[in-house]
């Protein structure tokens, strides 16, 4: 990975989107909608990082030259009272990456916020998608461009129409609670703080923020590749939807917070229930739990020490060989991503094969 700042200066572009009526409609007034979400969300998050009277720490924005990440770069310019820079990763998976980087810093430029950027290889490896490898690599593209620009956090620009999309996409593959879940307003990863200020809002409402600010962004090409399932939800599936079942999105966001709700309760008991069996987790003391208890604290157990995801037959296979060990010699042994889990004398580990 490459890294570098920009902060000189030019004319802020000019947008060339069109405005059309349901993107007028949906710009609420006196308070724009994205400047209250941006607002609410750092007042929130400035309880929990600093003092009354203490400067707010520097915010980091993941900044793509989109239409999303350049609403919330504008309304975090306006609301964050900290310094504020701006995060672009280029991930030279297409010809317009040039593009969209040289947009992002003009428009840095002209706003005076520096722009950190990375470029980086994001090329899958065996059994991983592109997408799921551009993702990977960019959120840890951006955990260390904030961590050296000194940022407490790194907010995002994905919205309600992401979030329903993402649940969706869940329900496509037979997701879990955690899947459908969807996206989380707030999260650790790779040892920084990420935020949603947006989930509540419409894409049209963000478009419709830039557009009433003269800012141009830029329009990711392969957003129209129905190669990809998000790019096929968006133009197939999301209209099927709307068509049946009119004003759908807010209802399918009201389930992802009911399953949210539901998945925080399940967290605190898996809490409970690793202080018990101890991290890693000791296989006699996992076989006193029932099965539910049993799948529930090794999920989080491999969620939050490896960031991995065991599928339900993995982790059936797995609690199977963890109730059928009683003796000594017993081995387990169960790949999940692209690491292990075995027994190291009395506990379950994860890493490579030993």
């Amino acid at each position: 990975m490459r890294a570098s700042t920009a902060t000189a200066a030019t004319p802020t572009p000019r947008s060339t989107a069109k405005t059309t009526s349901a993107e007028v409609s949906a710009r609420p007034a006196p308070l724009d909608a994205c400047e209250k979400a941006v607002g609410e969300w750092c007042g929130q998050f400035l309880k929990t990082v600093s003092r009354a009277g203490e400067e707010a720490p520097c915010m980091a924005v993941a900044y793509s030259a989109g239409a999303d990440s350049t609403a919330l770069l504008l309304a975090v310019r306006r609301q964050w009272r900290g310094r504020v820079v701006a995060l672009h990763v280029h991930h030279g998976l297409q010809a317009a990456a040039d593009d969209f980087e040289a947009c992002a810093q003009a428009l840095c430029a002209s706003l005076g916020i520096e722009l950190h950027t990375a470029r980086l290889d994001a090329s899958p490896s065996s059994g991983q998608s592109p997408e799921d490898a551009a993702r990977i690599a960019r959120y840890g593209a951006l955990a260390q461009l904030a961590q050296e620009a000194g940022a407490a956090c790194v907010l995002l620009g994905q919205h309600a129409d992401d979030q329903v999309e993402t649940l969706l996409l869940a329900l496509s593959r037979g997701a879990g609670l955690p899947g459908l879940a969807a996206m989380p307003g707030r999260f650790m990863r790779h040892g920084m703080c990420f935020g949603r200020p947006f989930l509540d809002l419409s894409g049209a409402t963000l478009r419709a923020y830039v557009t009433s600010q003269s800012v141009a962004y830029v329009t990711d090409p392969t957003n129209a590749d129905e190669r990809y399932t998000r790019n096929r939800i968006r133009a197939v599936l999301s209209p099927a939807w709307e068509r049946c079942f009119p004003g759908y999105r807010p209802m399918l966001l009201r389930s992802a917070r009911h399953a949210a709700q539901a998945q925080h309760l399940l967290d605190d008991l898996a809490r409970l229930d690793l202080e018990r069996v101890g991290s890693p987790p000791a296989i006699a003391e996992l076989q006193t739990l029932d099965r539910e208890r049993q799948a529930n604290v090794v999920r989080y157990w491999l969620r939050t020490s490896a960031q991995v995801a065991p599928s339900a037959a993995q982790l059936d296979e797995l609690l199977d060989q963890v109730d059928n060990c009683t003796t000594r010699g017993h081995s387990i042994r169960l790949k999940v991503a692209n690491a292990f889990v075995c027994r190291s004398g009395d506990r379950l580990v994860y890493g490579p094969s030993i």
